[in-house]
């Protein structure tokens, strides 16, 4: 059996992994001309750390991975209004979470390809035959492909979404924020940051910092807007939005890189009424991206790739293979995409009231107990998924190699 599959990031990359793993000859096809470097850090939990604890990725994303005890909100003259102590809530995961770049959890997703995954850059697909045996995928070059299943890993703006199940206005909910990303090196600022994260504590946009290795200094943002669409030049948008926040903000955006450089998005979900069509299936944020407000995308993107593999191999034939893991996976993401919603006014506080209330809020997390209820409250209910899976045991459904 063959495999495309486009979009070479979290989902992507686990997907090519587990199906070669399993018989599966796969292409692996990526829009950009090399491995994406930029990225938030994120905190990696849930469905995705246990799928990865069974693929044997956990000691490498530990090594990856860095150690933040706390984040501080801080306000225009730098002093701290309130705080998060991520050893709490990463007990009240069972000490079962990461944090790490998004750009080193594929780092690691790659180094552990199989040698026979056929990977390709700079290319994607341009057209779609559909048919009930299998797919005909025209690339951008014009050369063609024939596979037993194509699949969309293609991420929030998915080609693949778009040529099979239509536009993306469609199918995209757009939440009222745009988000930003990058990264640039001052020893100075790094310092001043230390191991800690910082945010500012401020209304309807906020600005994050991390120190990186080698003296590498990350910075998120996030604010709130009605106008969907993205600016020209996303440079010239940070600065508009983002300079009178005070404290370390001028400085910082004075360094941000040229245009080309900078990460820039809407913060959106995807829902469509359906994940797969004929010999086509949409996996990762291509078909359920629950946004920034979540902070489990990448975790269910990894986990999301594992549960399609192991239904394909379980399962009697294709077509039921993609059926059964709409049914199971569906649900699961429905719940955090509602969390996700259902968060946004403690995520970015859209009044000085919300705000004073966040930062009470935060502080009562410091007492027992309560910092668990906070921490499950955000994160949604407990996906056991993986892990039932993985009891399951059980053997191929249909042969992968003909």
């Amino acid at each position: 059996m063959k495999a495309i599959i486009c979009g070479a990031g979290i989902a992507g990359l686990t997907l090519a992994r587990e199906l070669c793993e399993r018989g599966w000859e796969v292409v692996l096809l990526e829009r950009s001309p090399a491995p994406r470097t930029q990225g938030y850090m994120i905190d990696f939990f849930g469905p995705g750390y246990d799928a990865a604890e069974t693929m044997g990725l956990l000691p490498r994303l530990h090594e990856l991975a860095y150690r933040v005890p706390e984040a501080c909100f801080v306000d225009r003259n730098g002093r701290t209004r309130a705080r998060v102590d991520f050893e709490r809530f990463t007990e009240a995961l069972s000490s079962r979470m990461v944090n790490i770049l998004r750009p080193d959890l594929e780092r690691a997703l790659r180094e552990n390809l199989p040698a026979e995954v056929d990977q390709r850059f700079s290319t994607g697909p341009a057209h779609i035959a559909n048919r009930s045996d299998g797919v005909r995928v025209t690339l951008t070059d014009g050369r063609e492909l024939d596979a037993d299943l194509l699949v969309g890993a293609d991420g929030v703006h998915s080609t693949v979404r778009t040529l099979v199940f239509g536009e993306e206005r469609n199918h995209l909910r757009y939440l009222g924020f745009h988000t930003a990303a990058f990264t640039f090196h001052d020893p100075e600022i790094h310092a001043r940051l230390g191991d800690r994260y910082f945010l500012t504590d401020s209304v309807d946009r906020q600005i994050g910092l991390y120190g990186l290795r080698d003296e590498k200094v990350a910075v998120f943002a996030v604010h709130r807007t009605n106008e969907p669409t993205l600016p020209a030049d996303p440079r010239a948008a940070l600065l508009d939005h983002y300079s009178s926040l005070g404290w370390l903000v001028p400085d910082v955006l004075r360094r941000c890189p040229a245009a080309e450089d900078v990460y820039y998005d809407q913060v959106a979900q995807i829902e469509t009424h359906r994940w797969h069509s004929g010999r086509v299936v949409l996996v990762g944020d291509a078909c359920y991206a629950v946004s920034l407000l979540a902070g489990q995308g990448a975790s269910l993107g990894l986990a999301g790739a594992y549960v399609l593999a192991d239904r394909l191999r379980r399962a009697a034939s294709v077509e039921d293979g993609l059926e059964e893991y709409e049914q199971l996976w569906r649900p699961v993401v429905e719940e955090k995409q509602r969390t996700a919603r259902s968060g946004v006014r403690w995520f970015l506080p859209h009044t000085s009231t919300q705000l004073t209330l966040r930062r009470i809020a935060l502080g009562l997390a410091r007492l027992p107990g309560v910092g668990r209820f906070i921490a499950k409250s955000q994160t949604g209910k407990p996906v056991t998924t993986i892990t039932e899976l993985n009891r399951q045991g059980g053997t191929t459904g249909f042969s992968a190699r003909r």
